[in-house]
């Protein structure tokens, strides 16, 4: 690509709109733009990153034996009824009629129309397994869009899916994606954790999560500082569990507890450690109160709580909803005497059943009651529904567990026989006899790579693509465009580039130097090759994006210089 007279600009002031790093410098190198909350234009420079990650992703994919289809976006909404899972998307699904009134939505995920599409193949054993992928853009209404493209509206993805007789087929099955997808990430040189993670409301038998570390992402990873262990914070057990008290139960009684706001301030006033509290959190729970009862010291986990209930959307009650509902006081909400509408669930974190004469409100301004045990009260549900802290134990090990922050970028599901049931396909086994087909499911965001690079990947000049991703491998700078011995040195080697199919850019815009090299810093050309007063010797400044180093070379060994350094390099 020659600058002068193409598509190309660059902006020098930060996006004010975008909360990110990666946001920024992709708005700021022009490489996308947002047009609305959530939905973003991929212009030249950021759609060549966004194929080039897709050819990545689709090498390993061929090599790994999946087929590339192409479903549709507009998608009728019955194939999510079928399947259970339009309630499971809720308001996140994006809707619209025909104009013979019939419903259909923009497709969020594709599982129903891959099993049907298995169905039309799949009609004996000797049909399985096999596996077909797709890029397509999914459609979700997030409730809060931000962070650039992390979460968005409308987004590419590339989902696959396998088809297998058994689980056992179903292993293997996985274990070629599960590769294949490590060697996508590793040629694209993110730094990722692969953990365990809920199955949420695609269901079925495992989930794992590829997570890029960065600051910004919006999971949390738990990690052991002794062994491999690594989960989503949303499923880790708690086992930091508590030793059962040997102290006699004591008669509860109440006290006055004037201006104690937080559990805090309980446990100051009564000179009583954090453990031997216990708090309440009021929920709304697909629309019902759910009050849990957990250590002072400890927040409740929502999936944890969402799978007990069987709930899909849980969130803090309001203070009317509390009222409305209970007897409680709100900041003094306690289980002896709770008095609660039918239909109001109270669960109990099990660690709570080990502890003697423990600290509850007493649902009442201001008091509370002491000396409290299991058998003064009655709950619905016991249960670990703690969220784990850094510090705790290792679920595997002695190791303490420790935080750090992802981004999603790839998921792998065993789905097993939930859709094929659903929608009752079946195949013929060596014994003629009908049996579901068992799935999986394997998920790569392309635009959630590109952000997890450049989070990974940029300092305060701009971004520093990987060569495997860089938009352009080569950027060639002339620094006087009117010299006519520069312009025709630095044509030739643009030329000698794309003979050697190298992509190469060619800067020839009458600007001064230092516009053109910041430029190409900002978009993050990961070879820089500069043309100047040396041009009548054939001479050329040679820098690499991630290095201060300038070295002069002759413009007939570059191509070279450039191959030796990045030939198979995933770098």
């Amino acid at each position: 690509m020659k600058i002068n007279n193409s598509y190309f600009y660059t902006i020098r002031e930060d996006a004010k709109e975008e909360e990110s790093k990666s946001g920024n410098l992709l708005v700021r190198s022009g490489m996308i733009r947002k047009n609305s909350a959530g939905i973003y234009m991929y212009l030249p420079l950021g759609f060549k990153v966004l194929k080039n990650i897709e050819n990545i992703i689709r090498k390993h994919m061929n090599k790994a034996d999946s087929t590339e289809v192409l479903m549709p976006a507009l998608v009728a909404e019955d194939y999510y009824v079928r399947s259970g899972r339009k309630e499971a998307f809720g308001n996140s699904v994006f809707t619209l009629k025909d104009r013979f009134d019939k419903p259909y939505v923009l497709g969020p995920t594709h599982e129903e129309l891959f099993l049907i599409a298995a169905s039309y193949g799949a009609q004996s054993h000797k049909d399985l397994p096999f596996n077909l992928y797709q890029f397509q853009n999914k459609f979700r209404d997030e409730a809060r869009p931000r962070f650039g493209l992390i979460r968005v509206r409308e987004f590419i993805m590339k989902d696959a899916y396998s088809f297998d007789k058994d689980l056992d087929g179903l292993d293997v099955s996985y274990q070629k994606m599960f590769d294949a997808y490590k060697n996508c990430f590793d040629e694209m040189g993110i730094d990722y954790k692969i953990i365990t993670a809920d199955t949420g409301m695609m269901g079925g038998i495992l989930s794992e999560e590829f997570q890029a570390i960065a600051d910004i992402g919006e999971d949390t990873l738990v990690l052991c500082d002794n062994c491999d262990y690594a989960t989503n914070v949303e499923i880790t057990p708690l086992t930091n569990e508590q030793e059962e008290d040997k102290d006699s139960k004591l008669e509860y009684e109440e006290v006055y507890t004037p201006n104690c706001k937080t559990i805090e301030d309980v446990g100051e006033f009564l000179k009583q450690d954090m453990h031997k509290l216990v708090k309440a959190l009021m929920f709304n729970a697909d629309g019902k109160l759910c009050i849990c009862f957990v250590p002072g010291e400890r927040e409740v986990n929502i999936t944890k709580l969402g799978k007990i209930l069987g709930a899909k959307e849980i969130e803090l009650a309001t203070e009317e909803e509390i009222l409305e509902n209970s007897n409680s006081v709100p900041g003094f909400t306690g289980p002896i005497g709770l008095d609660v509408k039918e239909g109001v669930k109270i669960v109990v974190d099990e660690n709570i059943l080990k502890l003697r004469n423990f600290v509850v409100g007493a649902n009442k301004k201001d008091y509370h009651y002491i000396n409290a045990n299991i058998d003064n009260f009655k709950y619905d549900y016991k249960a670990d529904i703690c969220l784990v802290k850094e510090g705790d134990n290792c679920p595997d090990c002695n190791g303490k567990l420790h935080f750090k922050k992802g981004i999603e970028i790839g998921n792998t599901f065993k789905l097993g026989a939930k859709y094929a049931e659903s929608y009752d396909v079946k195949y013929l086994d060596q014994n003629n006899e009908l049996k579901p087909i068992v799935m999986g499911s394997y998920g790569i965001g392309p635009g959630r790579c590109m952000v997890s690079i450049i989070e990974q990947n940029s300092d305060d000049k701009g971004i520093i693509w990987p060569y495997s991703i860089a938009p352009f491998k080569v950027a060639i700078v002339v620094i006087d465009t009117k010299n006519e011995k520069q312009m025709d040195l630095g044509t030739k080697l643009y030329e000698d580039f794309e003979k050697a199919n190298i992509d190469v850019i060619l800067d020839d815009r009458n600007e001064r130097a230092g516009v053109k090299f910041n430029d190409m810093e900002l978009i993050g050309i990961p070879v820089r090759i500069t043309v100047g007063r040396k041009a009548e010797e054939n001479i050329v400044e040679l820098k690499y994006r991630n290095e201060s180093e300038v070295t002069e070379i002759n413009e007939k060994d570059a191509i070279q210089i450039i191959e030796d350094k990045y030939c198979d390099s995933k770098l």
